[in-house]
């Protein structure tokens, strides 16, 4: 059912940082606008995500719909991506997206019709959030690198 998806992310992991080492560190930290986070800061929510999306993985296996929600305009200005150092960034997305896929690749058939909350008020299936997970990690990375 995930099978898929997680052969989508460990693609990525296979691709994707050598791409994110080549950017040059001043287009990597630059933003297009005040406003607008940098290539580094959109790496920063996606270390973010994994972080969430990894409690969602465990948490919806074990309890009956967890509500994990954050902020993520918050979480980005937090943590201070602007700041960190860009080989550190991609060491800590490769390794974090690594264990989820370990994770996923070890969360039984019938765990993944278990529902989790969301902010909103709407439940989805881990299997759908697994999905998702990976779908927006794509739409972030092409705002990064061609693959």
């Amino acid at each position: 059912m995930i099978e898929n998806t997680i052969n989508r992310l460990k693609f990525l992991l296979a691709t994707i940082p050598t791409k994110l080492q080549e950017i040059d560190e001043n287009i990597f930290s630059e933003r297009s606008m005040p406003n607008k986070w940098s290539k580094k800061e959109i790496l920063g929510h996606l270390i973010d995500s994994a972080t969430n999306n990894h409690q969602r993985f465990i948490r919806c296996q074990f309890e009956e719909n967890p509500l994990i929600s954050y902020d993520q305009e918050k979480w980005v200005q937090t943590s201070n991506y602007q700041a960190a150092d860009k080989r550190q960034l991609i060491d800590f997305w490769t390794a974090y997206n690594s264990h989820l896929v370990h994770i996923m690749t070890a969360i039984p058939q019938e765990k993944l019709t278990n529902s989790c909350k969301m902010i909103d008020g709407s439940t989805h299936t881990l299997a759908f959030l697994i999905n998702d997970y990976v779908d927006h990690l794509e739409h972030h990375l092409k705002q990064l690198v061609n693959y």
